[in-house]
């Protein structure tokens, strides 16, 4: 009788933080309730305005949400992912790419479906009482349609 094997092609978290020279990090526990999926935070002297390194598990994604009064830049730099603004066609996050998201702008972003995904993280042009609104979470038939 033939014994059927699955095997999966994901990483396992060891074997990304193997693939990749930046840390994982600890669990993102503060933003928890604002994400799908669980996400790591290595802040590299956020505490003197330096970037957050973020890493997201695959299927990991925060909610909608929007930047007022600052820019957000993201970087990407493991793995595969998203990002997606209100009503726009989502762009596809691979190591190199950079994308500078306006303020006041609606948007998500997360891990593919079958990949970890890090990116780095900053706020610029922030202007005094900046802060961040979270809204609804990316519904799974939304999510799902992107490979």
């Amino acid at each position: 009788m033939a014994k059927e094997v699955w095997t999966s092609d994901i990483q396992t978290k060891e074997e990304f933080q193997a693939s990749t020279p930046y840390p994982i990090g600890e669990p993102n526990t503060g933003y928890a309730k604002y994400f799908i999926g669980l996400s790591y935070l290595a802040p590299m002297e956020a505490d003197k305005g330096g970037v957050v390194n973020v890493t997201f598990e695959p299927r990991c994604r925060n909610n909608w949400h929007i930047h007022h009064k600052a820019v957000q830049v993201l970087i990407c730099i493991a793995g595969r992912g998203w990002y997606q603004e209100w009503g726009k066609t989502p762009v596809e996050l691979c190591p190199g790419v950079v994308i500078a998201i306006p303020a006041e702008t609606k948007h998500w972003h997360g891990a593919a479906r079958d990949s970890w995904m890090q990116h780095l993280t900053y706020n610029t042009h922030v202007e005094d009482s900046s802060s961040n609104e979270w809204l609804e979470p990316v519904a799974d038939d939304i999510y799902d349609k992107f490979k």
